[in-house]
């Protein structure tokens, strides 16, 4: 009897102890599954939700554009590039010009004269009287031959006259052209005592390289013009960025002088790499005229290679914690966030970034016409990590 009554003893002891346990162990689950659910979730009441001015909205497009980053210098084409020379030598008499002076196509800025400048003259003037009297003779002789009066032998000696003379004057009067004489002028007897200089293209004079008094030797340089107005930008791309440049992109630059942007567009891409480094001229038209710009300043900037519309949300929407990225999705109805709002986390990844936005990888699906927090989102889990210590205390 006292061992029947000794096992009824422990049996209730051991159910006594059973029914703690299992008590504790449902409250330890319990506690584990509200701090696993307050982990992940934050809860705001409307005041606070219209305090932080947080906006919702389902996740959006945005167009992101391909980018190459380049620099380079601004240039001139050669065909708006001059250098001016001599065609003969001669002594610099006039300099009517100083660095920075506009001029126009076809403008004297200087003057050069040399005893050889009247010699062409003339010799030209001579070539030229003897041509009306060889024309006289070769006609006489032509009709004397015709009337079988004179011998044959003198026309062809006045006619080989007559075309040596007219090949001597047609190459005075090509010379004097390239001097920039009249011919007119000339022939009428008043000979140039200087010839002048002149410029082949409107734009700056920006180098002189002569004084007054100089002796100038045929093909001397003596001054440089640049057209300023036709100025392009000359962009070196990179061997691994070629590939995606091409014609009529566009390009936004700056210059050193300035931050503000200037739009250009690819009007050739070169086909030759430079050895060092190994990149590419890319010549660019400057849209916009800007009278500031000057030959030579260094330029950087960046070409839009393509466009793409991929899933992204703004930078605000996007939080990183203990190394993994998270959004905050709405897990309430309209008729409950009268009460109050709650959102729950949500991990991604993210991928290029752009103007304040970046592109997003689901890990998983969305909830259908989820709504994603667009700003505010480490306010958010300001919020929850404040929750978290309150709870924990």
């Amino acid at each position: 009897m006292k061992k029947q009554f000794t096992y009824i003893i422990s049996s209730l002891l051991l159910l006594s102890f059973s029914a703690c346990t299992t008590s504790e162990t449902n409250e330890t689950k319990q506690q584990e599954e509200h701090q696993d659910h307050a982990s992940d979730e934050v809860h705001l009441s409307p005041q606070k939700f219209k305090s932080l001015k947080i906006e919702l909205d389902t996740m959006q497009s945005h167009t992101f554009e391909g980018i190459v980053y380049t620099n380079g210098n601004l240039r001139v084409p050669p065909q708006h590039e001059a250098t001016i020379t001599a065609i003969l030598g001669g002594n610099i008499v006039s300099i009517d010009v100083i660095e920075g002076t506009n001029v126009k196509k076809g403008q004297t800025i200087a003057y050069l004269s040399h005893p050889n400048f009247i010699n062409i003259q003339t010799a030209y003037i001579k070539a030229f009287h003897n041509d009306e009297y060889l024309a006289k003779q070769l006609e006489r002789q032509q009709k004397l031959s015709d009337a079988e009066i004179g011998a044959g032998k003198e026309l062809q000696k006045i006619k080989a006259e007559y075309l040596s003379n007219k090949a001597d004057m047609s190459g005075y009067s090509a010379q004097l052209k390239q001097l920039n004489l009249s011919i007119k002028h000339i022939q009428s007897g008043k000979l140039y005592n200087r010839i002048p200089v002149i410029s082949p293209i409107s734009g700056s004079i920006e180098a002189i390289d002569v004084q007054l008094g100089q002796y100038i030797d045929a093909q001397t340089s003596m001054f440089k013009v640049l057209n300023t107005e036709h100025v392009h930008a000359d962009f070196m791309v990179f061997e691994k960025d070629i590939a995606y440049v091409s014609k009529g992109q566009q390009i936004e630059f700056t210059v050193a002088t300035s931050a503000q942007p200037i739009h250009a567009e690819i009007i050739s891409v070169g086909k030759r790499f430079e050895e060092s480094p190994r990149a590419v001229h890319v010549h660019a038209e400057i849209k916009e005229k800007y009278f500031d710009l000057i030959a030579g300043m260094y330029i950087k900037g960046k070409i839009f290679t393509e466009n793409k519309n991929i899933m992204a949300l703004p930078e605000s929407a996007i939080i990183t914690e203990e190394g993994k990225t998270y959004i905050f999705i709405n897990t309430q109805t309209k008729e409950q966030q009268k009460k109050g709002y709650e959102f729950q986390m949500f991990e991604i990844k993210t991928g290029i970034q752009e103007g304040g936005w970046l592109a997003i990888d689901l890990l998983k699906p969305l909830p259908n016409n989820a709504e994603i927090v667009q700003n505010g989102a480490y306010y958010l889990i300001s919020e929850m990590l404040k929750s978290d210590t309150d709870h924990n205390h």
